[in-house]
This record gives structure tokens, C-alpha cells and sequence, in this order.
């Protein structure tokens, strides 16, 4: 009880990354050195201004435990609580995924997605993920080389352009380094499995104002081991009780089915049972499905629907959530080197090289396979492993084939290697012409995602003919193995091999230049006008014909495509009076696929006290749709036989052309008549500093989005056929010749919240401490499909893409004295309404609870400095080894059976080690 006690107390003063304290207009000496803050282009003094900007420093991060910008981005509570990591990332979340299982981490300011969160390196945009082209994969900052980051939590499009309608999160490079360090890293888990470790050097020489120059460089390695769902025990698909049971019947132990010309037939009974079954497994009828790892009897009480009973009552189910990789192997090679020369006191140029280099080797569960007499790969008469269920369906035909759903283990894990290459090179020039900053830049950056498959994967033909031999056994007891030639089998099958690629360009040239350009009573007006001119370029393709590969992960070919953007834009800084300050800023880009777009922006900073503030916002965004919504290849495909006309059927009752349509067309893909994602939004805040080293910051923000770009299958289109009849063809005689799909501008999205942090620092005894909060409060995020829907709200439920929680907060306490410090970090999630198991439709156990519990996790680290140029630190993440709360959602639509890995840390406690040597 009393560490909880002391957890609550250090909650309520509490941020996993210190800010800088606000610094008001009283403590700042006109001596000090003006900056560039993320979201304006004018350079001024620092201190807290117009708009909210978090700021967290490098040691704060090392201090934490952090080792890779996802999590350092994970643990922002302005972050969005969704798919967008690499654990979360290893399944398909609904048709709206814009991504590919390419390996890749993104950032999703507000939840509202990686491709409304702009992600900078020192100012400007880096090229997107190679597989996709979708948003920067975190993956490509050089965290090693980092001395800070800067999270702007307002719109930014009225200064950066597309992508920044959530926010943009600035990773800012270190620059004029002398020296040489070294770092190690290393984060050991209790239970085993999902280690990290890195290797940083970094390196300077020259001093710009003793020198005229400095050469920096910086090496970081990562490598992060797999932890698979069996190495934890949360990681639990089969809880009944809790109502969580698989639903998949594809499992290692095949279950037969039935069909026309089958040993099944098209059903079967039971003596005495008048109900017809559609599929029977002999370890079901005797109770023994779990003598196989994974495997469970069928729970057709939870899983309760119009074809449940007869189709699962004598089936097997598997846990493959249990069998998920939580996270798999990742290994990062990043470095960043940046030269200045200074060429006077007023100019400079430098050249700046960044490289990266990634391999992330995902692993999914086996292929789960039905087998049917049209293709071949029934289990043959007289096969050595026929299986005669006569003993317990009387009308069992031993003279016919049998037909099977399996989870085919012995192909393996379907296992796909990603590589990713990032490049950008910049050379760029800064300084001062007659009190006027300038700065300008020429930079190129180059994505590449190779994808092969290295295991798991084989020809659909050769593995449905393979199975037709009957050499291969589907019915494999615990401790039984295939026999060498039916391995040999399974190998012939196999496709290993380079699979898809995809590739990024961007090309900018931008520069701006700000200064006075009058006085006022209040003070000077200052100015910035900059331009930006951008190429971008995307292309995808396909190595081998996906289409002959079971289960390939294949997407569209997308040949070369690429847009050019130019933008002007200007920002105006106006004191009013020496307390009230007002900012306005408008930008107009112009793409050469859709045209123009203008968007302004104002905001004000008012001081009535040098102890109060009060700011604000309110600015128009606008996002870019993707290369692969654009222009990524139509396919033709068919829906299966027995679709229904929502709107011809009423009217025809009964006829098949509108009731039971059979193979109905349709063409999903890219659409180049997409228009840009819209936004109006805006925010206002007050800052209070009572007393000096005490502050507490509260900003509510509001986000109103339209034209939401969102890929619709046919099944949603025929759905919402009233609402999208554009997009169903229709022939002369009013039935449907086919239905278009993909890629639709749909409704929109409207949010709001608000940003709380608490900022407290002072000495006591000779110890110095410092305590932070930052946490969100999201009091609405309503998201309607299809224009002409209602709003539909989602704060506090389960959503298979993002979670909006309630309230989320990242807290620390820090103290200090001599050569050692330690600080106590608290993250905290609150909890949600559940998924009810199988949608609602099943009867979910005496006393489910449809809650999930709050998620919170502490972390403990101290440090020591008082050896010779060296640090030590010493941690332990989830000091209280807490497990993620339990969630009754099925795996197949959220990675995680039982747990869900957008809110908790699976790897449990761990102890953090972090040396730092300066060698000079």
C-alpha cells in the first residue's frame, strides 16, 4: 500500500520527458540568443509562447530507459493510442491501412493517423517510408545523435505545409559537438525474450568561434530480440470464463469438413440429433482438443451465431493469438554527420549526411489452409493417413475424399524480411544580411523497402497438389513429425526470395528570411516570408506474381509516379501592447495533381502578469492523399455468389439478378480524383508560474477534419448503397454490372481535448529535484464513415484502429545531489469499454466484465557521474512487473489475444544498464 500511495502522490506532480520550464518576459535577458521554434519561422528569444511546444532533451531520454524513437514517441500522451507501431503493425487493421507489413514505426499526434503527423529533422521533411510512401518511419532518426526534440501540439500547415493538421515533432540534430563518446545500452527482460541493446559513438572536432568550424559524427547501432506471445502468460486467446475463446477452426489438428462429393457429404447428424453439422473433429468428439498445443474445444456458447452450433459444436479452435510474435528481430544501423563552416560572425555553411539502415524480420503464424475437390488437395481414398470417422457419424463415406481446414505447420511461420535504406543528403547556408536572418537549404532524400520472404510461403498450386498426394499428414498427434518425404514434399512447394520493393524521393530546395520591419509602441513587428519547392516521388513493385503465392502479403504495382509542390508563405509577429502579442501566418502551396490550397493561420500571446499567460490559436490544415491512394493499381475482383442489391432487391423480391447475385465485379485501388483531407481547428491555453521554478500549463484544442481519405471495401459501399451510389454501376436494367471500391474522400473527424502539464523544480537539503506532468484529456473523437452518416463517438471504446482513452499522463520525479541522481517515471492509460466477444452476438459468461482496467507502468533509474568521464546508469522499467489489463477482444482483429499492445508494455520488468565513456 504504500508504494501505491507514493505512485499516487508522485502522479498528482508528475512527465516521463521534462520540458524546459516557461521562462516569461521578466527573466529574459536581452543578451540571450534568438531561436527558431518549432511552428514559427521568426527567430526570437525562447520562452513560453503562442503556441504549445513540449520540448525533451537527450539525457532525459537516456535517463528513462528509451532506446528507439518509437518509444520515445509511445510515451507522449498527445500521441495517439493506435496501430501505428511495429507490434501492432504485424496484422491488417481494416481496410482504412494505409501500410504495409514493411517493418515500420510512425507517429500519430491526436490519433489521427501518421500521415496528419508532419515529422521534421532540424526543420525540414525527410523522405516517407520506402515500402509505402505513407509518413516517416521512425525507424530513420538518428537518436543517438539527438540533443532534443520538439513536439508542436497545434496545426502547422499555415508554416510546414501537408501533414501537420495533428501536429509535428521536430527532432533536432546536435550541432557544434566537441569530443568523443561512447555509450552502451543494454535492456534485459525477467522473463525472457525482447532484449534491446545499442552502440552510440558520437564525435566532434572544431569550435565554430575559436575555429571557424566543427565536424561532427555520430554511429548508432540497435538490435532488438523477438519476444514471442508464449514467452507471456497474459498472452492467453483461451480464457472462456473471462468470455475469450479462439474463433478460427483451422487448426493443427485438421478438421474435416463437408461438401457435396466429400466423406462428410453436405452435413451430418448425430444419432439421436435431428440438427445438421458442418464440420467434425475426432479429438472433439472424444474431449480432447487440448492434448494439442494451442488447441481448445469450439466454444459455441460464446461464439453464438445462425451457423455457430452446426458449424462448430464437434470442432477444434486455436489459439494462434497465443502463437502471435509480439515483437520481432529488428536490427538499426544509423549515422549523421554534419560539417559547418563558419564563414564570418554573420554566415555560415554546413552539409549535412544522414544514412540508415534497418532489417526487420516479421514473423506471422503459419498458413491456414481448406482444402476442396476444385482444386485438387482433398485428402485422398486410400491415402496412409485417411481418417474414418464412421465410429462416430454413422453416414460417413470412407469411398469419398475428405476435405479439411489446417493450420499447415510444417510449411512454418510465414517469415519476410524487410530492409529499409534511408539517405539524405543536405547542404544548406544561415546567417544574418542587415539585421535580416536567413536561411535556405538544398536537400535530396531516398527511401528503399525490399521485402523478401525467407520461410512460410509457397506456390498455391504446388501446395494444393502437394496435399492431394496424401503423403502429407494433417493429423499430426502431440510428439508425432512428418515423415522425411513428405518434408521433402513440403520444401518443393516453397517460394523463398526477393518478393516487392518500394522506393521514396524528395527533392527540396527552401529558404525564408525574418527580421524587423517597423516599430510599434508595444515594440518591433517582425517579419518572415519563405519558399518551398518540393519534388516527390514514389514507386512499388512486384518482384514475383503475388498471385501464385498462398498468402502473400502482394500489393498493387504502383509504377513511377511523382508531383511537384511549390509554396510561398509569410508569418507576421505584432505586439499590440507590451502584454498582448499577436501571430498570423498564411501559406498557399500548389500541387500538380490537384492545384492550389491556402491556409492561414492566427494566434496571440497575452501577458497581464509576468506570472500569467494566455494564448491561443485557430489555423486551417490540409493533408496530401498518398502516391498508393492516388495511383496504386485498380484490381478486378468478384464478391461470392449470393451478394444482394440493398436498394433492387426490395424492389424485386425474390429474382436472383438483384437477391442472390452471383460473382458480382468489382475494382478496388487508387483514385486520382481524390481531393486533399481538410481541417479547421484551433486552441486556447493558460500558463500560471505562481512562484518561480512552479508552473502548470492547460490548453484545449478542438479539430474539425472533412474529405477524410478512407479505402472502402464493396461490402461498405453495398452497405451505405443509398449514400454511395456513384460508386455502383449499374447496366441499362437497373442491376449492378459492378462495384467500384478503394480509396473515397468519405466525412470527417471531429476532436477535442485538452493538454495539462504540471512543472515543478527547487533544493531541499542540498538535493535538487524537479517534477513534470504531461498528460491528455480527450473529451470527444466522433468519426463518421460516409458523408450524410451520423457522427458516431469513441472516446472510451474499443475500436480495431486507434483507442481514444479518456486520459493519458507520462509523470517523473527527479532528484539530484553531488555526482548521483534518480528519477521515478510513471506512464498511465485509463481505461475502456471492451468488445463484447464476437461483436455481441455470443452470450458472454455470468459475470463479464465489459471494462478494460487502467494500464499503469513505473520505471526507476539512478545515476552516477563520479568517475573520470564516465556515467553510469542503472535502471528498471516496470518496476512492478505489471502485466497489461485483460481485454476479451479476438486476435483477429487486434494484434493480442487477451491483452491489446496499443496501450500496455508486454516485455514485463526489465533492468536497464547504460554506460557513457567521454574519451575526450
Amino acid at each position: 500500500m504504500k508504494v501505491k500511495k507514493m505512485a499516487q502522490m508522485i502522479a498528482l506532480i508528475g512527465v516521463v520527458a521534462p520540458a524546459a520550464s516557461p521562462v516569461f518576459a521578466q527573466d529574459v535577458a536581452p543578451a540571450l540568443q534568438r531561436v527558431e521554434i518549432t511552428g514559427s519561422s521568426i527567430k526570437r528569444v525562447a520562452k513560453e509562447g503562442a503556441l504549445p511546444v513540449q520540448v525533451i532533451n537527450y539525457e532525459t531520454i537516456e535517463k528513462s530507459g528509451i532506446t528507439s524513437t518509437e518509444q520515445l514517441i509511445r510515451s507522449l500522451s498527445s500521441n495517439g493510442t493506435g496501430a501505428d507501431n511495429m507490434t501492432s503493425g504485424n496484422n491488417v487493421f481494416g481496410a482504412d491501412a494505409d501500410r504495409v507489413s514493411g517493418g515500420a514505426s510512425y507517429a500519430s499526434l491526436r490519433g489521427l493517423g501518421p500521415n496528419s503527423t508532419l515529422v521534421l529533422l532540424n526543420g525540414r521533411r525527410i523522405a516517407a517510408f520506402g515500402a509505402s510512401a505513407k509518413a516517416v518511419d521512425l525507424n530513420a532518426i538518428p537518436l543517438g545523435a539527438i540533443q532534443r526534440v520538439e513536439i508542436l501540439k497545434d496545426g502547422a500547415s499555415a508554416i510546414y505545409g501537408t501533414d501537420a493538421i495533428g501536429g509535428v515533432i521536430n527532432f533536432i540534430l546536435r550541432t557544434d559537438y566537441r569530443g568523443l563518446e561512447a555509450s552502451l545500452n543494454d535492456n534485459f527482460t525477467e522473463h525472457g525474450g525482447g532484449a534491446t541493446r545499442r552502440l552510440s559513438l558520437l564525435g566532434g572536432v572544431g569550435s565554430l568561434q575559436n575555429d571557424g568550424f566543427n565536424l561532427m559524427g555520430s554511429v548508432t547501432y540497435d538490435n532488438n530480440d523477438k519476444l514471442s506471445s508464449s514467452q507471456r502468460s497474459f498472452a492467453n486467446g483461451f480464457q472462456p470464463s473471462r468470455g475469450l475463446s479462439p474463433d478460427t477452426t483451422g487448426t493443427p489438428y485438421a478438421n474435416q469438413l463437408t461438401g457435396a462429393g466429400t466423406a462428410l457429404g453436405t452435413g451430418f447428424t448425430r444419432p439421436g440429433d435431428s440438427t445438421t453439422y458442418l464440420q467434425a473433429n475426432p479429438l472433439s468428439f472424444q474431449g480432447k482438443c487440448d492434448t494439442i498445443p494451442g488447441m481448445s474445444q469450439y466454444q459455441t456458447a460464446l461464439w453464438k451465431d445462425v451457423t455457430a452450433a452446426s458449424r462448430s459444436t464437434y470442432s477444434c479452435a486455436y489459439d494462434y493469438g497465443a502463437d502471435y510474435i509480439i515483437s520481432f528481430p529488428v536490427e538499426r544501423l544509423n549515422a549523421v554527420s554534419r560539417g559547418t563552416l563558419q564563414i564570418n560572425a554573420d554566415h555560415k555553411l554546413f552539409v549535412e549526411a544522414l544514412y540508415g539502415h534497418s532489417k526487420a524480420t516479421a514473423e506471422f503464424t503459419p498458413v491456414q489452409i481448406s482444402t476442396s475437390l476444385a482444386n485438387g488437395s482433398a485428402y485422398p481414398v486410400g491415402g496412409a493417413y485417411y481418417q474414418d470417422l464412421s465410429a462416430y457419424i454413422p453416414t460417413f463415406d470412407k469411398t469419398k475424399p475428405i476435405i479439411y481446414k489446417w493450420r499447415a505447420n510444417p510449411w512454418g511461420n510465414r517469415t519476410q524480411e524487410n530492409v529499409t535504406d534511408n539517405a539524405r543528403l543536405l547542404v544548406g547556408a544561415e546567417g544574418v544580411v542587415r539585421n535580416w536572418d536567413y536561411r535556405v537549404g538544398l536537400s535530396h532524400g531516398e527511401s528503399t523497402t525490399k521485402t523478401a520472404l525467407l520461410d512460410g510461403y509457397g506456390y498455391t498450386s504446388k501446395i494444393y497438389s502437394a496435399l492431394g498426394t496424401g503423403i502429407i499428414n494433417p493429423w499430426l498427434l502431440a510428439g508425432q513429425s512428418q515423415t522425411p518425404e513428405a518434408m521433402a514434399l513440403v520444401e518443393s512447394t516453397k517460394f523463398r526470395g526477393a518478393f516487392q520493393h518500394g522506393k521514396t524521393k524528395l527533392t527540396q530546395l527552401d529558404g525564408n528570411v525574418s527580421g524587423e520591419i517597423w516599430q510599434l509602441p508595444a515594440g518591433a513587428v517582425s517579419m518572415a516570408v519563405g519558399f518551398d519547392l518540393r519534388r516527390e516521388g514514389y514507386s512499388f513493385a512486384q518482384d514475383v506474381d503475388a498471385t501464385q503465392i498462398l498468402l502473400s502479403p502482394g500489393n498493387a504495382a504502383l509504377s513511377d509516379a511523382s508531383r511537384d509542390i511549390k509554396a510561398v508563405y509569410t508569418e507576421l509577429l505584432v505586439p499590440i501592447t507590451k502584454q498582448l502579442e499577436v501571430q498570423l501566418a498564411v501559406r498557399r502551396d500548389h500541387y500538380s495533381v490537384f492545384g492550389d490550397t491556402t491556409n492561414p493561420k492566427i494566434s496571440f500571446r497575452y501577458e497581464p502578469a509576468n506570472w500569467l499567460l494566455f494564448r491561443g490559436s485557430a489555423n486551417k490544415g490540409f493533408l496530401a492523399p498518398s502516391f498508393t491512394q492516388l495511383y496504386s493499381a485498380q484490381l478486378s475482383q468478384e464478391l461470392p455468389n449470393g451478394i444482394i442489391d440493398p436498394i433492387g432487391c426490395p424492389q424485386h423480391p425474390g429474382d436472383p439478378l438483384y437477391c442472390a447475385i452471383p460473382r458480382l465485379p468489382y475494382f478496388t485501388g487508387g483514385n486520382p480524383t481524390l481531393k486533399p483531407e481538410t481541417s479547421k481547428q484551433g486552441s486556447l491555453g493558460v500558463v500560471i508560474e505562481p512562484v518561480k521554478g512552479y508552473s502548470a500549463s492547460l490548453d484545449y484544442w478542438a479539430i474539425n477534419s472533412l474529405n477524410r481519405i478512407l479505402n472502402r471495401t464493396p461490402q461498405v459501399v453495398l452497405a451505405n448503397a443509398a449514400l454511395l451510389q456513384n460508386n455502383i454501376i449499374r447496366n441499362a436494367d437497373g442491376t449492378i454490372a459492378y462495384v467500384t471500391a478503394g480509396w473515397i474522400n468519405a466525412a470527417g473527424a471531429k476532436t477535442r481535448g485538452a493538454d495539462l502539464s504540471l512543472r515543478g523544480e527547487g533544493k531541499i537539503d542540498g538535493y535538487s529535484w524537479n517534477a513534470n506532468l504531461d498528460g491528455t484529456y480527450t473529451q470527444s473523437f466522433k468519426f463518421a464513415e460516409i458523408e450524410g452518416q451520423q457522427y458516431k463517438e469513441y472516446v472510451g471504446n474499443f475500436y480495431t484502429r486507434d483507442l481514444y482513452l479518456r486520459w493519458k499522463h507520462n509523470a517523473s520525479l527527479s532528484v539530484g545531489r553531488g555526482d548521483w541522481s534518480a528519477m521515478l517515471i510513471q506512464n498511465y492509460s485509463s481505461g475502456y469499454n471492451d468488445q463484447l466477444p464476437n461483436g455481441g452476438k455470443g452470450t458472454p459468461p455470468a459475470g463479464f466484465n465489459p471494462h478494460v482496467k487502467s494500464y499503469t507502468k513505473y520505471d526507476l533509474s539512478a545515476t552516477y557521474s563520479g568517475i573520470k568521464n564516465t556515467t553510469i546508469t542503472i535502471g528498471i522499467q516496470n518496476l512492478l512487473d505489471t502485466d497489461p489489463s485483460f481485454t476479451a477482444h479476438n486476435v483477429d482483429e487486434v494484434v493480442g489475444a487477451g491483452w491489446d499492445p496499443r496501450v500496455a508494455d508486454p516485455r514485463g520488468r526489465s533492468l536497464n544498464i547504460l554506460l557513457k565513456y567521454k574519451f575526450l
